[in-house]
C-alpha cells in the first residue's frame, strides 16, 4: 500500500476547492492573502475577508497569487467591495493576479475598474 503525504495549508485548500484567507497589516493597509478557488461555495468567506466596516478610510490589498480559479461570484464580490470601500474613503487593489484569474477579470472589464498590480510589493508601494 502506498503512503499518501498529508497535505495541509493553502496547497491543500486549493486542491479541494476551498478558500483560505490570511490577514496581515502593513503600513495601515490590510493585506488579504487568498489561496484556493473563488466561487459560489467560497463567496461568503471572501465577502467576510473584505468586510471593512467600522474602520476609517479602509485600504485593502487582495493578494491573489495562490488563487487558481474565480467565477462570476468572485467578480461580483470584488466590485461590491470596491464600491463600498470607495464610499468609505478607502480603496481596493488586487495584486499578483494569476493568468487564469486575470483573463476572467479582463473579459468582464474589472481590471479597468479595480486597480490591479503585478506584485504585492507594487500594490503596497503606491
Amino acid at each position: 500500500m502506498a503512503e499518501q503525504d498529508e497535505m495541509t495549508g493553502p496547497e491543500h485548500a486549493a486542491q479541494v476547492g476551498q478558500l483560505t484567507v490570511v490577514h496581515t497589516l502593513t503600513d495601515g493597509i490590510r493585506v488579504v492573502s487568498l489561496a484556493g478557488e473563488i466561487d459560489h461555495h467560497t463567496g461568503d468567506t471572501l465577502r467576510a475577508a473584505l468586510d471593512a466596516s467600522g474602520g476609517p478610510e479602509p485600504r485593502i490589498i487582495v493578494d491573489l497569487a495562490q488563487v487558481t480559479f474565480m467565477d462570476s461570484s468572485g467578480i461580483n464580490i470584488f466590485i461590491t467591495a470596491h464600491r463600498t470601500l470607495g464610499e468609505a474613503g478607502g480603496w481596493l487593489r488586487l495584486a499578483a493576479v494569476g493568468d487564469a484569474v486575470m483573463r476572467t477579470l479582463r473579459i468582464v472589464g474589472v481590471d479597468a475598474v479595480i486597480d490591479c498590480r503585478e506584485t504585492l510589493h507594487q500594490a503596497l508601494c503606491d
